[in-house]
């Protein structure tokens, strides 16, 4: 597995934990961190995953807005937690993350929704965010 993949399904997991805990991710983060340090059964947080995390924590609250906003006939509370997740993760990524093209955020997106969640998640997950994605110049803007 590429380490870009590897760190997108941590980052994942730990944006699921902190959603499912209803605490802040980089407070997951910081468990994941010290667990590792502490045991060495468990594989170290790559800085990656840190930098999706700590990233994704600095527009929590406009990820959550352009979801709902966007996420036609979905409330964000109603949708699938896995989901919920997912796109919260790619939108950081697609948005506000320059170096990694666009059509990979997209499918790294997808192939989480096929191996996490429903039949259905993965062209829900295809659909909004490529639509963030002809939309990415004004939604960075706002």
């Amino acid at each position: 597995m590429a380490a870009r993949n590897k760190a997108r399904k941590r980052a994942f997991q730990i944006l699921f934990e902190a959603d499912q805990r209803g605490v802040p991710a980089q407070e997951v983060l910081a468990d994941w961190v010290r667990h590792a340090r502490s045991d060495d059964r468990q594989p170290p947080v790559g800085e990656y995953t840190m930098e999706l995390i700590e990233g994704y924590a600095q527009y929590a609250g406009r990820i959550d807005e352009l979801i709902a906003t966007y996420a036609e006939g979905w409330a964000l509370d109603r949708m699938p937690v896995v989901d919920r997740n997912i796109l919260r993760l790619g939108a950081y990524e697609l948005v506000w993350v320059d170096g990694t093209p666009d059509a990979v955020v997209i499918d790294e997106a997808v192939q989480l929704a096929k191996e996490f969640s429903t039949d259905e998640s993965p062209s829900f997950v295809n659909g909004l965010l490529a639509r963030f994605k002809d939309l990415k110049p004004r939604l960075r803007r706002d």
